[in-house]
């Protein structure tokens, strides 16, 4: 088991594979196993780095407070530690919230962004967002993880074909710790880098899932304000694409990353999946 010290806090860390380096961050109340479906594609010509945030899976679980900047932090002190950067940083959902922290906190770190499902800010300017965000707190007093996590699955995962989905999902989350879990979700509530995405010059995908939580629009809006952004659509998918489309998900990510990284090309085909199941427009900063 790999883990090394960051801020009085143990964070635990996987790596697979060869050649140049690909950071792969987790969501809310996960851990790295919500890549493993990816990593065996992805390492067959990249070195693939998993890291499991400050509160969550085989990482300490601090009782908190916890801030973006400070699960941002620890991933920086990983990279650094082990000699990583630049690389290429990829997240979901949280996970590519931290990413977007990181690349605006430490942008020499980041050769190219990756967010799959995610946003730059969570910022209750709305009633209806504020409501949303309240009733996941309430959620967790009441339910508790374990019927949380249930509830979450099936949101996620409503097809009578995706049940080892559902409770795999369901029993990640139940797994969790509840103080830790609350704290991560505190660090959410109010954060915003949105003022600070025409600073991020590397290349972006930001990978939009065609029923996930928040709409496409809101994703189109933010790529535009980053000199060299683009969407990609994942039909038929919900908030968990790697899952529910891993065979995509990983040829949208391969595509992207050998786009990028000249050296990886000549590495070994992947398979595509069926069908064009996703569609991209680029956007040009507003800036």
């Amino acid at each position: 088991m790999a883990r090394l010290q960051s801020d009085g806090c143990e964070i635990h860390y996987e790596v697979t594979g060869s050649g140049p380096p690909v950071l792969l961050l987790h969501g809310l109340g996960s851990c790295g196993k919500d890549w493993e479906l990816q990593v065996p594609a992805l390492a067959a010509r990249y070195t693939v780095i998993t890291v499991d945030l400050r509160g969550h899976g085989e990482s300490d679980k601090p009782k908190g407070p916890y801030t973006m900047s400070m699960l941002s932090a620890d991933v920086v002190h990983v990279i650094e530690t082990l000699g990583l950067g630049p690389l290429h940083v990829v997240g979901i959902s949280l996970g590519g919230m931290v990413a977007f922290q990181l690349a605006v906190d430490a942008p020499a770190l980041a050769k190219t962004l990756a967010v799959v499902n995610s946003a730059p800010a969570v910022v209750p300017d709305r009633f209806t967002t504020w409501l949303a965000l309240k009733a996941r707190f309430w959620a967790l007093s009441l339910l508790g993880l374990e019927r949380l996590g249930k509830k979450i699955a099936a949101v996620n995962f409503p097809g009578p074909e995706q049940a080892a989905m559902r409770q795999s999902l369901a029993a990640r989350i139940a797994a969790n710790d509840v103080a830790a879990y609350r704290a991560t979700m505190r660090a959410i509530v109010g954060w915003t880098v949105e003022e600070r995405l025409a600073s991020i010059v590397c290349p972006v995908l930001v990978v939009a899932a065609e029923h996930d939580y928040t709409p496409i629009a809101l994703k189109q809006a933010y790529a535009a304000k980053m000199p060299h952004a683009r969407v990609a659509i994942v039909e038929h998918s919900r908030h968990v694409t790697p899952f529910d489309q891993p065979a995509v998900l990983n040829r949208l990510l391969l595509e992207f990353l050998d786009e990028n990284e000249p050296s990886a090309r000549s590495g070994a085909a992947v398979a595509p999946g069926e069908g064009r199941a996703w569609r991209e427009a680029k956007f040009a900063s507003n800036a």
